[in-house]
């Protein structure tokens, strides 16, 4: 009876040491720094495969971090690659921003990392960047999903009682009030960099009313799925406008679901991920 108890113990033991439940740091988690255009660039990479680049959303708060809750499932079936935007997380601050820089950016990091073929789901801004990257480099760029993009203003559905305008940028003092945290977070950050730079930059290409020209859409030719959450802040009908236009895309829409979709379905956006890029 000893050792029939001690064989459970010693099971029991190595099961809770082996269930994977070490918590990762994503953002922090001993990543590498690539030179882009004079800009460090900060970057990690989890898992085996064929590639699957994660381009987050912009802003002060957002980060590799954004995908902490589906990188570790994403993991075990690609090479998951995912950096920190220029201005954002751990990467270097750069003068202005534009969704052509942050493309340029992404595009030089695939060929400097020698990735020959790869996937991409952006979310947000990096979603508008999957887009132009889809249209750009379809010698890398195999399937694309994206999730929460939007051409200009005219695509935001703000709901009710959100604090930003979908017609012009707050100011910086109202964006402090109501963001503090973040900027508490952005300010531990390394390398050191101005909140308030990011935030002007991101107000000019957030507001701007077109991002790119629609002409862009009809040089699609890799498959893409279009992703917004039901109440999201990208407007149903502009997503449907964007699918329409991009001939062979896929258009998907998430049950009570917000702009906020990695944080809120994660199981479920990697279940459509899978089903998708194979």
């Amino acid at each position: 009876m000893k050792i029939v108890i001690r064989l459970i113990f010693v099971s029991l033991l190595w099961t809770s040491c082996h269930t994977g439940t070490d918590k990762i740091d994503f953002g922090s988690n001993n990543g590498s720094v690539i030179n882009i255009n004079g800009k460090d660039i900060y970057y990690e990479e989890y898992g085996q495969g064929t590639p699957l680049l994660l381009l987050s959303g912009g802003g002060i708060n957002r980060s590799i971090r954004d995908f902490s809750k589906c990188i570790p499932d994403l993991s075990k079936h690609y090479r998951v690659i995912t950096p920190d935007t220029p201005g954002q997380g751990r990467s270097e601050q750069t003068d202005s921003l534009s969704y052509d820089l942050l493309t340029d950016f992404i595009s030089q990091l695939m060929d400097s990392l020698q990735i020959d073929s790869a996937y991409v789901m952006g979310w947000s801004d990096g979603a508008i960047v999957s887009l132009l990257l889809a249209e750009r480099r379809p010698d890398k760029i195999k399937k694309v999903i994206a999730v929460g993009a939007n051409n200009g203003i005219r695509g935001f559905a703000m709901p009710e009682g959100f604090p930003i305008d979908s017609v012009k940028p707050p100011t910086l003092e109202y964006w402090a009030s109501i963001n503090a945290k973040d900027i508490a977070w952005y300010n531990t950050l390394t390398p050191k960099k101005d909140w308030k730079i990011l935030v002007d930059n991101m107000n000019r290409v957030v507001y701007a009313k077109e991002y790119f020209p629609p002409s862009t859409y009809e040089r699609i030719n890799i498959p893409v799925m279009i992703v917004l959450g039901d109440r999201d802040m990208i407007s149903i009908e502009h997503g449907q406008e964007m699918h329409r236009l991009i001939k062979n895309s896929q258009y998907c829409v998430l049950p009570n679901t917000t702009h906020e979709v990695f944080a809120e379905r994660p199981d479920l956006i990697n279940k459509i991920a899978f089903d998708f890029l194979r």
